[in-house]
């Protein structure tokens, strides 16, 4: 795990990630990123290529979002 939060936190200093960290359910515990990308391809390398999930011992899946707003970023005309 010291190795998935080394990689992710690198993500996250190069601009890829732009938030994560642990969701804590009644059920469990589980991550949670959301990131920068031109593209789903881009996202599912990096992810791909974590320690963890090499590894097996990690899944994941993706959901794209529309962002509706963010702190420090304008909405764009009609959206």
């Amino acid at each position: 795990m010291q190795e998935h939060a080394r990689y992710t936190h690198e993500g996250f200093v190069a601009g890829k990630v732009l938030i994560y960290g642990p969701v804590r359910e009644r059920g469990g515990t589980f991550g949670m990123a959301v990131f920068e990308a031109s593209d789903e391809a881009e996202v599912r390398q990096f992810l791909e290529n974590d320690p963890t999930v090499k590894a097996g011992l990690n899944r994941f899946e993706i959901s794209p979002m529309m962002v509706g707003g963010a702190r420090g970023k304008q909405p764009t005309e009609g959206s």
